[in-house]
This record gives C-alpha cells, sequence and structure tokens, in this order.
C-alpha cells in the first residue's frame, strides 16, 4: 500500500506507462495495489505489489490474481516503490520471495531517495536466481520486455527500445496534443495569409495589367490619330503636286502658243 501521496503518483504514473507500453498486447495483464495469491488454499500465500505485470492471461479486469486460476501464470515484472516502512521487506523478504516464484523481473524504487542505494534497483533471473540489471550509461537499467526504466524526479519513467522516446504520461499526452492543434492552428492562419498575400499580389498584377492595357490602348489610339494625319498630309502633299504639275503644263502650253 502506498505510504505517501508521492508514492501513489509514482505508482499511478508507472501504471499508465506500462498500459501505454503494452497498449497493442492484449493479453498483458496490469494490476497496482493488487493481492497476487499464489497457493490454493492457502490465504497468507499472499503479496499485494505496487505494480505488478502478467503477460499471457488477458487484460481482465481482476479483484485479485490467482495463479492457479490463470494456468499457474505468475508476474512476470514486479515493481516496488519502497518507503522507510518498507524499504526492508522490499529488499529481502520480498527479493527471496520473488525470487523463488519466478518474477524473470524485479525493480525496487525509491521516489524520496532516502531509503535505499541506489534509489533505483532492478533484479533479474538467472538459473532461478536473481542478478542485479546493471545500470546502462545513463543509469537506466534494461528490462527484456522492450524497454529501459529511469528515475525521473520522484517518477520512474520508461523508455521504448524500439524508438529510444520516453513513454509521456497522460498530462504529457494532452500537452502534445494541445501543441499539435495550435500548431495546426498557426498554420492554418500562415496558410489563410499566405493566400491573402497571393490574393492582393494577384489583384496588383491585375491592376497593372489593366493600367499597361489602357496605356497600350491609348498608344494605340495616338498611333492611329498620327497615321490619319499623315494620310491627311500625303494626300494634301498629292493635291498640292497636282496642282503644280497642272500649273507648269498649262505655263508650258502658253509658251508653245506664243502666248
Amino acid at each position: 500500500m502506498a505510504e505517501t501521496g508521492i508514492h501513489v503518483m509514482t505508482i499511478l504514473l508507472l501504471y499508465q506507462a506500462l498500459e501505454d507500453f503494452f497498449r497493442k498486447k492484449p493479453d498483458v495483464y496490469f494490476a497496482a495495489n493488487q493481492y497476487w495469491y499464489w497457493e490454493e488454499g492457502n490465504p497468507k500465500s499472499r503479496r499485494s505489489p505496487d505494480v505488478m505485470v502478467v503477460p499471457g492471461i488477458g487484460n481482465r479486469l481482476r479483484d485479485s490474481l490467482m495463479s492457479w486460476r490463470e494456468g499457474g501464470a505468475v508476474p512476470a515484472i514486479v515493481f516496488e516503490i519502497t518507503s522507510r516502512g518498507t524499504w526492508k521487506e522490499d529488499l529481502h523478504d520480498k527479493l527471496s520471495i520473488y525470487e523463488r516464484l519466478g518474477v524473470r523481473e524485479y525493480f525496487i524504487f525509491d521516489p524520496i531517495d532516502r531509503c535505499i542505494s541506489p534509489r533505483l534497483q532492478g533484479f533479474r533471473l538467472h538459473r532461478k536466481k536473481y542478478r542485479r540489471i546493471r545500470p546502462s550509461a545513463d543509469k537506466s537499467l534494461a528490462s527484456q520486455f522492450g524497454f529501459h526504466v529511469r528515475t525521473d524526479r520522484t517518477a520512474l519513467r520508461l523508455i521504448d527500445d524500439a524508438t529510444g522516446e520516453p513513454i509521456l504520461t497522460r498530462a504529457e499526452q494532452v500537452e502534445q496534443a494541445e501543441l499539435a492543434v495550435e500548431e495546426a492552428t498557426a498554420l492554418n492562419e500562415s496558410e489563410r495569409a499566405r493566400v491573402e498575400e497571393q490574393r492582393t499580389r494577384a489583384d496588383e498584377l491585375g491592376a497593372r495589367a489593366d493600367e499597361e492595357r489602357a496605356r497600350a490602348e491609348e498608344e494605340r489610339a495616338r498611333a492611329e490619330e498620327e497615321r490619319a494625319r499623315a494620310e491627311e498630309e500625303r494626300a494634301r502633299a498629292d493635291r498640292l503636286q497636282a496642282e503644280l504639275d497642272r500649273l507648269k503644263r498649262q505655263i508650258s502650253e502658253q509658251k508653245r502658243n506664243g502666248t
């Protein structure tokens, strides 16, 4: 049973992280602070791990875990969130029991960092005996079930080996979703602004094209006017030339006639 509010939150966050990590495996059962009985007819043969993971029995609700009703199943992973009142039992009695019963991995975590050192310890069965799990370079402990466990202030953080990314808490998932919505909204606003900018630019180009067309029409009209004037000047010159030629012929005839 959790000793403080810190212990409660540590257990809750760990349970949710495991639930999210194994969400694609409906045969994996999770429980927190639930009794596990391993010997039929002996109610004293029980423990209530802070968190336990039992593969292969289906994730349906149970009041308690009774191994003889589950084909002899025992938890594959057990987490104990230790405290001043439980650390000796967690490190000795429970460790011995879990080892004897075949719990493949056993993790002990001290969220207040005052009871055990190091505050996160892990054990794995090897030939029916527990061996300490050696910490990685980042001080996390590797599980054979596809994740690493590391400390995160007063909580435990699971790192997915497949992605190298931490399993987000529910609060972080909500925050990430809200951020995605904000980014999408900002992107939509940016896209709308870009469209408006393109529309304004198109309008400006259209107005400029209209101005150019009007100027071209004006130039064309002026050119037509100049051509008409030139034609008129050419016709006038032709008339003057014709009159001049007529006068020349008349003078030439008068000279021939002696008049």
